[in-house]
């Protein structure tokens, strides 16, 4: 059935106004040119609702009946994991057929969005007001100085589908989490603005004897590789191996000057994701062939790629500042 032309605003209203001086709907209708029942629908809408002005349309019903609203958000409440599949499986058991576009429309009038299940340390205040230092001490600092700064990590790698990007529902895209959990293989690598350095897998559950043993094994090796210059600066956490008095004076007898870097950093440490997308666009299987992709992956970043992470930190530490601004009261 095709779709009739809506009438003017001046249409309806001299319609009304014909009604008024005591016209028929017929005689309306011949006057105007229009249907007898379009003029009959004016006059009823007008003395119903006392306007001519087009009324909120309901639009199409719902898909999903509040019932199954409230079923679907309490599931994604319970486990924000839950894919709009398992939604629309649901909902088909319980007797609605619905499209995963849909059950997004629908999670979303609820104030639930998907996002990137993306995690941030938990910061205690001591390490907010730590961070902010170490902004504001460094935002200025010379590209030159950042060139020149050997960055190292411990990274835990679990097999693709474990820690790959998912997606979760919630109101806030982030989720408190304690730094230390689970993993697969653990890495120890560095780099500089110059390209990648050394990377290995640690098979045994490091200490403090492994930790220096993994930098005088490595470290040097890697500065001499990526050609530092004679001064260069070491960049590593707060993890208390690092920490612990004996690495401190074993890299103090070395002469190196390590850079003073704030707890629950590791978004500051520009060597924590490069390789692990990389590695979750491989898709490893086994454990085996997750060692071997990390050390292909790790070979094969591009020196241009290094020296963006470093050259864009500056960025990095201004994004840093912002937010914390915000939790401090100044």
């Amino acid at each position: 059935m095709a779709k009739t032309k809506e009438l003017s605003k001046d249409t309806r209203n001299k319609i009304v106004d014909l009604h008024q001086v005591g016209k028929t709907e017929s005689a309306i209708g011949k006057q105007l040119g229009l249907k007898k029942s379009t003029v009959g629908a004016i006059i009823r809408k007008w003395k119903t609702y006392k306007t001519t002005d087009n009324l909120p349309r309901s639009g199409a019903p719902r898909k999903i009946s509040p019932r199954g609203v409230k079923m679907i958000t309490r599931t994604v409440s319970k486990n924000p994991r839950t894919t709009r599949g398992d939604l629309v499986n649901d909902l088909q058991r319980a007797g609605t057929k619905v499209t995963k576009p849909t059950i997004s429309n629908t999670l979303r009038r609820q104030g639930l969005k998907s996002c990137s299940d993306r995690r941030v340390p938990l910061l205690k205040p001591v390490h907010v007001q730590a961070r902010l230092k170490f902004a504001r001490e460094h935002l200025d600092d010379p590209d030159e100085d950042w060139e020149n700064v050997i960055w190292s990590d411990e990274t835990k790698i679990e097999l693709f589908g474990k820690n790959s990007t998912r997606r979760v529902w919630r109101t806030k895209n982030t989720i408190p989490t304690v730094k230390h959990g689970g993993g697969n293989i653990m890495l120890w690598g560095c780099f500089s603005a110059k390209g990648p350095g050394r990377l290995i897998c640690v098979k045994e559950r490091m200490n403090g004897a492994m930790y220096r043993e993994i930098l005088s094994e490595n470290l040097l090796p890697s500065a001499s590789a990526l050609k530092m210059k004679r001064v260069w600066v070491f960049q590593h956490d707060n993890n208390p191996k690092h920490t612990a008095r004996a690495t401190k004076e074993w890299l103090r007898k070395k002469h190196f000057k390590v850079l003073e870097w704030p707890s629950q950093s590791p978004d500051l440490n520009p060597i924590e994701r490069e390789l692990k997308v990389r590695v979750a666009q491989r898709q490893p299987q086994n454990i085996t062939a997750l060692e071997e992709i990390c050390m292909e992956e790790w070979a094969k970043i591009p020196a241009t790629v290094c020296e963006n992470l470093v050259k864009t930190y500056r960025k990095r530490l201004t994004s840093v500042i912002y937010p914390l601004l915000a939790m401090t009261k100044y």
